[in-house]
């Protein structure tokens, strides 16, 4: 019950479009000694197997195989391979073995305004007063990055924990804690290696870089204030007119320790988001 000839058929089938890779296709005739050969052996009499690259294009390699009888006769089968240029380099037959793809997009984000170009520097965005404008917001670029790999087992609980953290050192060129781990993916997905079942998940990871950083930028005003008793006091102007205290209908800048300050009030750089190393959980982009 096996395989017992082959003969490769003259005819070459190959397709070609401009922009796009070339397709090739090889056809072979087995004979058999039984029809109940197993289909998987008469696919690969004739010598070519996965990923093989073709005679004349090295660089298509062998991506699909079908088998059918030849000319209606139970002891020839009609073997087609075709050749075609893979998605990504390297490809492995193992897909636990594959590297992981990264995509790119950019997209933007709204997020509130405190500074603006005057020239070429950057300024507080404040009126005549030093009162900071409320609700003013403004776009920024960010830059997304997909990352689709295939792992053995998906480990919800590590995606929880990763999800919505930043980086806690440098990343892809980038400094601390301007990229951010928005999300992870994961679907079962089955193949077929040297005839066994390989079982795995389908992880895709989006991470988002936000060049200002993820974290919050406050600015350092307040309703309240420490007097240098470091009693919690209402904020105050003074009345123009009475030449008395009256409760500011703003907020007022403070200072590091909480009392009044003068002039431009400072930002206030809070991280609401934990920090993780980023390579060793998503590693770095290989050429793809």
């Amino acid at each position: 019950m096996a395989a017992i000839s082959f003969t490769e058929l003259a005819t070459v089938a190959a397709s070609r479009k401009f922009g796009e890779p070339p397709v090739f296709q090889r056809k072979f005739v087995v004979e058999v000694d039984d029809p109940t050969t197993k289909q998987t052996d008469i696919a690969n009499y004739p010598g070519v197997v996965f990923l093989q690259v073709h005679p004349e294009a090295s660089y298509c390699k062998a991506m699909n195989v079908s088998v059918a009888n030849y000319n209606g006769s139970r002891w020839h089968y009609e073997v087609t391979w075709d050749y075609e240029l893979p998605k990504q380099a390297n490809v492995d037959p193992n897909p636990l073995a594959r590297a992981d793809i990264w995509k790119w997009s950019t997209g933007g984000l709204q997020v509130p305004s405190l500074y603006y170009y005057e020239g070429e520097t950057l300024a507080p965005l404040q009126n005549s007063a030093n009162d900071f404008f409320e609700g003013v917001t403004t776009d920024i670029s960010t830059l997304q990055a997909s990352i689709s790999g295939n792992r053995a087992t998906f480990d919800y609980g590590l995606a929880t924990t990763v999800t919505n953290s930043i980086n806690s050192s440098s990343y892809l060129g980038a400094p601390q804690y301007t990229w951010k781990c928005s999300g992870i993916a994961a679907n079962p997905a089955v193949e077929v290696v040297n005839e066994l079942e390989v079982r795995y998940w389908q992880v895709e990871v989006t991470l988002e870089y936000r060049p200002d950083g993820w974290p919050l930028q406050l600015p350092n005003i307040g309703w309240n204030y420490l007097n240098a008793l470091g009693i919690k006091e209402r904020a105050y102007v003074i009345d123009s007119q009475t030449n008395e205290r009256v409760p500011s209908s703003n907020p007022q800048p403070l200072n590091t320790n909480g009392t009044r300050a003068a002039g431009v009030p400072t930002i206030l750089v809070r991280r609401v988001h934990k920090a993780v190393n980023f390579a060793q959980y998503f590693g770095t982009p290989t050429q793809q």
